[in-house]
């Protein structure tokens, strides 16, 4: 249902960036167990371009068959405009921050390039105090994912990646190796590690050094010089945020009992010598949760947990931003103002 219009990106078919139109939409409206949320800002994250280009890298019979036109974006962070009666906790004006509908929308859009996005109350946070709408949109997916890996999984949905629930592991007094270190999970991820009492080696390009260690590095490792693999060894955990066809290099980095966690574990043919190695290989999907969000926001609002953004443009100019996204070499966050 919608009321009105609003302006939004939208997709009438799969292509690369120039596919986006910034345009008028229908305005969605609070269904029952939704509030609505006028949107100041909208974090860019991987499904986003992987959704906009059909998800030509899956296999045929897994790509996305949707009805266009479609708005995507998960991450938004805004002020309430509307509550459905049966929703308790929140009220108008209140500033929040989410990550909407995914998986659910994995492959149709979750609405956040939008002026208004319509959120199940579930997967809503109050915003963290102290930062403003741009760092709490930069937050939901990346976060939401870093913490689902190290902390707490918060859910029993059947995993898609394996058979067996993935399980965080503790991570006071351990060592943990980060790859991608500089990217949206990677810079959370190393920040959780470190509040979670780790010892922390960030793998990333030499400008990220400076950045990371700042972020609470105990070790850099500059990838385009220095293979990690080859001058690390007996880690607890490596968490790999990067993907690729390489990803078992890492096992012989890991000690005997420990783990190598794949945020993108698409590709990855080694499980053999991770059993012979005696290093479990796990990895989820993430999924919306409020009350994660809500528990991380102390962390973003204390200053122990730090968003990066790498640049911002206005939801106008959202073709130019999802170019910027698949140029490489980002630090932080990419996110879409709409004011």
């Amino acid at each position: 249902m919608s009321t009105g219009t609003m302006k939004a990106a939208r997709l009438h078919e799969f292509g690369g960036p120039g596919v986006l139109r910034y345009e008028d939409a229908p305005r969605p409206v609070a269904a029952p167990g939704e509030v609505l949320v006028r949107a100041h800002a909208a974090g860019l994250n991987p499904p986003d371009w992987y959704l906009r280009d059909g998800y030509r890298a899956l296999p045929p019979e897994w790509r996305p068959d949707p009805s266009f036109p479609l708005i995507p974006g998960t991450d938004v962070s805004g002020v309430v405009e509307a509550v459905a009666d049966d929703v308790r906790g929140f009220n108008r004006g209140d500033e929040v921050y989410a990550m909407v509908r995914f998986p659910e929308n994995l492959m149709k859009g979750s609405g956040a390039y939008a002026e208004y996005v319509s959120i199940p109350a579930p997967e809503l946070a109050l915003k963290p105090v102290g930062i403003d709408h741009v760092h709490a949109a930069g937050a939901p997916m990346s976060l939401l994912t870093a913490w689902q890996f190290l902390i707490e999984l918060g859910h029993d949905e059947p995993n898609p990646f394996q058979s067996f629930r993935h399980e965080p592991v503790p991570l006071q007094g351990k060592t943990v190796l980060v790859n991608g270190a500089s990217g949206g999970v990677g810079h959370l991820a190393v920040q959780l590690a470190k509040w979670k009492g780790a010892r922390v080696i960030a793998v990333a390009s030499s400008r990220n050094e400076a950045l990371l260690r700042d972020l609470g590095a105990d070790q850099f490792i500059d990838y385009t010089t220095t293979a990690a693999e080859e001058v690390v060894c007996d880690v607890d955990l490596v968490l790999d945020a990067v993907g690729g066809a390489k990803m078992g290099r890492f096992l012989h980095a890991v000690k005997r009992g420990g783990a190598l966690f794949l945020v993108n574990p698409l590709g990855f043919i080694d499980h053999e010598e991770a059993e012979t190695l005696g290093v479990t290989v796990s990895s989820t999907q993430v999924r919306s949760n409020g009350a994660q969000l809500a528990e991380a926001a102390r962390l973003l609002a204390n200053g122990t947990v730090r968003v990066i953004v790498d640049s911002t443009y206005p939801l106008s100019d959202v073709s130019r931003a999802h170019q910027r996204a698949t140029s490489g070499r980002i630090q932080g966050k990419i996110v879409l103002t709409m004011d």
